[in-house]
């Protein structure tokens, strides 16, 4: 049997990255923590975490931090039910999703949820290509994710389809065309992108769906937080890759356009959660798999080729 306190500490110890703030956080010394840590691998026979400046977990540890997460929310259904609904407590589920996603569909459509069960919601915000890096090491019970594959005991459901356009100010985008009203690869690269951080490489699948470049070299400002992000290009500081979602809820604010019109990225989104969920976790599911049917387009069964764009 594993011990229960052994298995707060591990998982205080990896989400607070240090010992010293896992041990505030559960009001203990840090030999206290540490004791039990180390009784844990003493009882397993390996590690669970790496120690050094961040903590982090081992294979092993995330397996375990998957496994408690679990089974904090069956103790929390199971207490639910014991009660017959009166007296709910509040529960945590961590999520990680991408920026784009969690203020244009996720949110509205799981909110109903949230409030209607008593559920935290403990966000991670990561770029869409790297989200499942956190179900995998144990830290969140689902994410949404480009990746189709369904990692090791874990369900990926297809969700729908977040469709970007490169936009600049209507000054910026002209700056990028000939005389002629061709935009062409050495105008464009002499031009700044905004892009959201160093992960996003939306811009760089978007120049070799259109133009063919691969590697290409140009200025860049990053900019981590959506509003900024948006701010940024309405202020001309360059051009970047906006959802449509985003672009239609743009009313009243600053112009952009299409810096080569009609030239998108498709970027399809799947949820990867836990095979065998507890009943929380289930309805949460069922809220983003709802929300996103109702947002996003279809995923197509069969991705149309890639074809350069004419410029």
């Amino acid at each position: 049997m594993l011990d229960a306190r052994q298995l707060e500490a591990l998982a205080a110890v990896v989400e607070h990255g240090s010992f010293t703030a896992a041990a505030q956080a559960l009001a203990l010394t840090v030999a206290a923590v540490s004791l039990r840590v180390k009784a844990l691998e003493a009882q397993l026979g390996q590690r669970l975490v790496v120690r050094g400046k961040t903590v982090r977990a081992t294979p092993a540890g995330q397996a375990l931090l998957a496994h408690v997460k679990q089974v904090q929310l069956m103790e929390a259904d199971l207490l639910e039910r014991l009660a017959g609904g009166a007296g709910q407590r509040w529960q945590s589920v961590p999520v990680a999703i991408n920026a784009d996603s969690a203020a244009a569909w996720f949110l509205p459509g799981v909110a109903p949820l949230l409030a209607r069960q008593r559920l935290l919601l403990d966000l991670t915000i990561d770029d869409q290509d790297h989200t499942h890096e956190l179900l995998k090491n144990g830290s969140v019970i689902g994410c949404v994710t480009t990746r189709a594959d369904a990692m090791r005991g874990c369900v990926a459901e297809p969700l729908g389809v977040m469709r970007y356009r490169c936009v600049a100010t209507p000054a910026l985008a002209a700056r990028a065309r000939t005389p002629q009203g061709r935009v062409t690869p050495h105008r464009l690269l002499a031009l700044p992108a905004v892009i959201f951080n160093r992960k996003d490489a939306l811009q760089d699948v978007w120049l070799a769906q259109h133009f063919g470049l691969r590697g290409a070299r140009y200025p860049r400002h990053f900019m981590p937080a959506v509003d900024a992000f948006e701010r940024a290009i309405e202020l001309g500081l360059g051009w970047g890759m906006v959802p449509d979602m985003h672009l239609q809820a743009r009313a009243d604010r600053p112009e952009l356009t299409e810096v080569l019109p009609g030239a998108v990225v498709d970027v399809a989104l799947y949820w990867q959660h836990w095979e065998r969920e507890p009943p929380t976790a289930q309805r949460l599911t069922r809220a983003i798999r709802d929300a996103a049917r109702a947002a996003l387009r279809p995923i197509p069964t069969e991705p149309p080729a890639a074809r350069p764009s004419s410029v």
